[in-house]
């Protein structure tokens, strides 16, 4: 069957960005396509800021760097139809989006240099953080209108303007989450686009020393082979559980040694005391198994041997 072609109309070529949001510098590839007219067999020529750059039959795609943040490039697709010549304009302003993310009910111990990391069922809170410049002015933040995905679905409660800010709980059968963000102006002239994948982690627990005088050993946690020498005390810092406060009842921590319970009174039941008695030598399994009463998968466990 012999391709058809129609007469020119600048409605029958579509254009194709890709990135469709680049960043400043980024390469950025254009291509045009056509289900009216062909476009294989026509001299197509590109233009930068009215500069011819290149000219081919048949030559649909072009590149070309994104400028400077605050910048704007014209690229021209000048197409030569049968039925006459029609342009395809495109108008690039790169733009910078940056997402940040934090687990806002995640624990971590005191001075612990890190990152909280969300575990399944943890709330996460992700931050957009944009740069849009009109000219030398960097448009304000909190006038953008912010359009939200989780995992590919649009979240229409969450979106909308000045809305920079995205909180979710991540599902107990998901081991991450793809977040994306378009903030726009109002007048639809600039926008930007940034997507981030926020994954899970298990929760841990590692022993640290406590020492009466001088508090907490951070510097190196308990391993096998520790060697328990009169009173002592071990304390628990269960890495990334939720609630990120671990003194509310919500929390069981349940201490055994050698299989045996042990009962902890007080509020801190992330403290186990020990006792080595003088002329007593051997070996002992401390363990710990810490639950959440309302999150089923909020779960950790540790056990070491200690020697006296």
């Amino acid at each position: 069957m012999p391709w058809i072609s129609f007469a020119a109309s600048e409605n029958s070529i579509l254009v194709d960005i890709t990135p469709e949001n680049p960043s400043p510098n980024q390469k950025t590839d254009i291509t045009l396509k056509s289900y009216v007219n062909n476009l294989d067999t026509v001299l197509i020529t590109w233009s930068v800021n009215g500069k011819s750059m290149s000219s081919g039959v048949g030559q649909k795609s072009f590149s070309v760097n994104a400028p400077a943040a605050g910048s704007e490039t014209t690229v021209t697709a000048t197409v030569a139809l049968p039925d006459g010549t029609l342009q395809k304009r495109v108008l690039i302003r790169p733009v910078v989006m940056a997402l940040l993310w934090q687990a806002d009910d995640s624990y971590v111990p005191p001075f612990y240099k890190g990152k909280a990391l969300p575990t399944p069922g943890s709330t996460i809170r992700v931050v957009a953080i944009p740069e849009i410049k009109n000219g030398s002015q960097s448009v304000n933040p909190g006038s953008l209108a912010y359009a939200w995905q989780k995992d590919y679905t649009n979240d229409q409660g969450s979106s909308g303007y000045g809305k920079n800010s995205f909180i979710y709980t991540n599902d107990y059968l998901e081991n991450s989450n793809i977040v994306t963000v378009t903030a726009s102006t109002v007048d639809q002239k600039y926008s930007t686009e940034g997507s981030i994948e926020v994954g899970t982690v298990t929760p841990k627990i590692l022993f640290y020393k406590n020492d009466p005088a001088i508090g907490t050993l951070w510097e190196e946690a308990l391993t096998d082979g520790h060697i328990i020498a009169g009173n002592e005390v071990v304390e628990a810092a269960p890495f990334f559980i939720s609630p990120a406060d671990i003194r509310v009842p919500s929390l069981e921590f349940n201490w055994f040694i050698n299989g045996e319970h042990i009962d902890i009174s007080g509020i801190k039941k992330n403290f186990l005391p020990l006792l080595a008695e003088r002329g007593t030598t051997g070996t002992s399994e401390i363990s710990l198994e810490i639950e959440n009463k309302y999150k089923i998968f909020e779960t950790a466990s540790k056990k070491i041997e200690v020697q006296f």
